[in-house]
């Protein structure tokens, strides 16, 4: 059967948007028709090959959609069900996984070098970028990569949970374990500082600074937590310092990717302080230290995959954080487009506008 997609035909080439070949679910496998799919900076990475992706692709990592049809030996979820889609499942067996670190899975992204569909025009094969190819109406993925939807949550806002929400979450509370009456600064009002902001709001923080390049993102920071706003220049560090006694904050948490900011972020926090990075940055991002001011200062600096979350633990928690209302996942979504839209998005990503462009289906 034929559906709608976008392609990334090759590393550093324009998506296109095309008709693709998606053939029955196989054992351990599921179908899946698309009801929103998140585009986020990582998707980014990937078409221009900041990180590696086998293309032909399909790419698209942040979804939710129902279930269309399941293969042999697949019992978790059933055709009509609502599901949220896992880009990174957990094997359960290597050295990570023993050490409850799934999201360090060994294994996770192995099923992206997999065909897992064909291009219509012409039979080449396509890979499913990040394992789950959301950039489409429907995909066929494995079993381990959908996970049943919360009650009480829109499937067009559950997308949101497969990646920015749990990334921005877990990078607060299960990377930098925010505690309450902490000061804690955001570099990045995109879709994972948004949630990052929000979850230091949920966590307690007395004082939460955001930081973004762009002006314009004030009043989408404050409406998700941020109690100050900083447009980032030279001075970054300085003005945040100011607005914590000189002393700097407790928890900085970098989600741009670009050596600057890691290393804005690294001074912005206090003697002691800690600071986790989730954004992914080029090799050419080289961050530099010297051996006194690591000493001196105390702090820590430490990396941050994927909200070191486990999606099948935490999307519940952050369910049940939606339907209080403490967790607006509506705020984080600036766009809401199609799928022929998504090269204007990879644009705006690029020129640092806005904050998360949700496909709809």
């Amino acid at each position: 059967m034929a559906v709608r997609a976008a392609v990334l035909p090759a590393v550093g080439a324009p998506l296109e948007v095309t008709e693709i070949e998606l053939p029955d679910p196989g054992p351990g496998q599921v179908r899946v028709r698309l009801a929103a799919a998140g585009v986020c900076h990582s998707d980014l990475s990937l078409s221009d090959g900041t990180m590696r992706v086998p293309v032909p692709a399909v790419l698209g990592h942040e979804g939710a959609g129902t279930v269309l049809a399941v293969g042999d030996g697949v019992t978790h979820v059933s055709p009509g069900d609502g599901v949220v889609l896992n880009w990174a499942p957990a094997c359960g067996n290597c050295h990570a996984c023993s050490l409850g670190e799934v999201w360090l899975c060994a294994n996770a992204l192995l099923g992206s070098g997999n065909v897992y569909a064909r291009r219509a025009s012409d039979g080449a094969d396509l890979h499913p970028g990040l394992n789950v190819a959301a950039f489409a109406e429907e995909t066929v993925v494995a079993a381990g990569c959908v996970l049943p939807a919360p009650d009480g949550v829109p499937l067009t806002d559950a997308a949101l949970l497969g990646c920015a929400v749990l990334t921005g979450y877990g990078a607060v509370h299960h990377s930098a374990r925010v505690r309450e009456g902490e000061t804690v600064a955001v570099f990045g009002a995109g879709g994972v500082g948004l949630a990052a902001l929000q979850a230091a709001r949920i966590a307690g923080a007395s004082r939460i600074v955001a930081v973004d390049v762009s002006a314009a993102k004030e009043e989408l920071a404050r409406a998700a937590g941020a109690t100050e706003y900083v447009v980032a220049s030279e001075n970054t560090a300085r003005e945040i310092r100011a607005l914590t006694g000189k002393q700097g904050v407790d928890v900085a948490v970098e989600c741009v990717g670009r050596a600057v900011t890691i290393r804005t972020a690294w001074e912005s926090t206090r003697r002691g302080g800690r600071t986790t990075v989730v954004g992914i940055g080029g090799k050419d991002q080289q961050v530099t230290f010297n051996a006194l001011e690591i000493f001196h200062w105390g702090r820590t600096l430490s990396g941050c995959v994927y909200g070191n979350s486990d999606p099948a633990r935490d999307v519940p928690v952050l369910a049940d954080h939606v339907r209080a209302g403490r967790l607006d996942l509506s705020a984080l979504v600036t766009d809401r487009i199609s799928l022929d839209d998504i090269p204007v998005a990879f644009d705006n990503m690029r020129a640092g506008k806005g904050g998360r462009a949700l496909v709809t289906f």
